[in-house]
């Protein structure tokens, strides 16, 4: 099958372009839960932005991406990333996303558990999981960082939490949920085990969406939540106990292959090009 055979033709050179690669870096596992909520968080934008915003993040958290968030002061942190930018999350935003993690921590012990109290293991996906996991996330108290009870109007923080009752896709945040729930298989993690992979939703960036649609996997044209979910359905008759593990291998033909649906020569050479209708050769 197809699509199979792109899942086996992921590589090393793949994840190394990948936001993923960062949590590889590190042999713990809790070390890989805090370095993948960062990762993915700012996982947004041209990917050789993304990577070099996430390398000096992890510069500053030494050599233990959990013991610093444990240990997270908003004051000094918000001297120690004076002058963090990226796109239009700033120092403040960095340092509430370090916060939430440590809060979480406290409170539950791990991100894992702090996402699995409001998850229903029996439901048909994490979509209400989502739900109240980014309204508990941004209902801790960030008067520490802000100096206000409420969130600042113009704070972008929130963007790192998105949830589906808004519409959205919740790209990275289903990102972050395969890299921690998938079996490790040397590129997810499998850090988690309260979640089965069926219960996953496709994340939807820019690249599945228009490979998606090139597949008839998807007729929507808002890259929203119900996409997401349609995407994933129809995944789901290829893989229905797995169905996000199509995810890494299609997003790279875009961010690491170059696919544009429009170069003939990238076309022809394409993993899924027997299947695909913009290949020239299948017209």
């Amino acid at each position: 099958m197809v699509l199979d055979r792109l899942y086996a033709t992921r590589s090393p050179r793949h994840l190394a372009n990948d936001p993923l690669s960062f949590c590889h870096r590190y042999p713990d596992p809790a070390d890989r839960e805090v370095a993948a909520v960062i990762a993915s968080s700012f996982a947004y934008g041209n990917v050789l932005i993304i990577l070099r915003t996430l390398e000096s993040i992890f510069a500053a958290l030494g050599p233990s991406p959990r013991r610093y968030a444990e240990c997270f002061e908003p004051k000094q942190g918000l001297a120690a990333f004076s002058g963090f930018k990226h796109r239009f999350n700033d120092s403040r935003d960095l340092c509430a996303l370090l916060w939430a993690i440590r809060l979480m921590i406290e409170q539950r012990g791990s991100i894992g558990a702090f996402f699995l109290a409001g998850h229903d293991s029996a439901a048909g996906d994490v979509t209400a999981a989502l739900n109240t996991y980014s309204a508990e996330v941004l209902g801790l108290d960030y008067r520490p960082v802000f100096g206000r009870d409420t969130l600042p109007g113009d704070s972008y923080f929130p963007f790192f939490f998105p949830a589906p009752a808004s519409g959205s896709a919740c790209k990275r945040l289903c990102m972050f949920l395969r890299w921690v729930v998938r079996p490790a298989d040397g590129i997810d993690l499998g850090l988690w085990h309260g979640i089965a992979p069926s219960q996953l939703v496709i994340p939807v960036d820019t690249h599945i969406q228009r490979i998606s649609s090139y597949l008839d996997f998807t007729r929507r044209k808002n890259a929203d939540w119900r996409m997401a979910r349609e995407i994933t359905a129809a995944l789901g008759v290829l893989d229905p106990d797995d169905p996000v593990k199509y995810d890494f291998s299609l997003a790279h033909l875009g961010i690491s292959e170059k696919c544009n649906g429009v170069d003939r020569d990238i076309c022809l050479t394409c993993g899924i090009a027997e299947i695909c209708p913009q290949n020239p050769a299948a017209a």
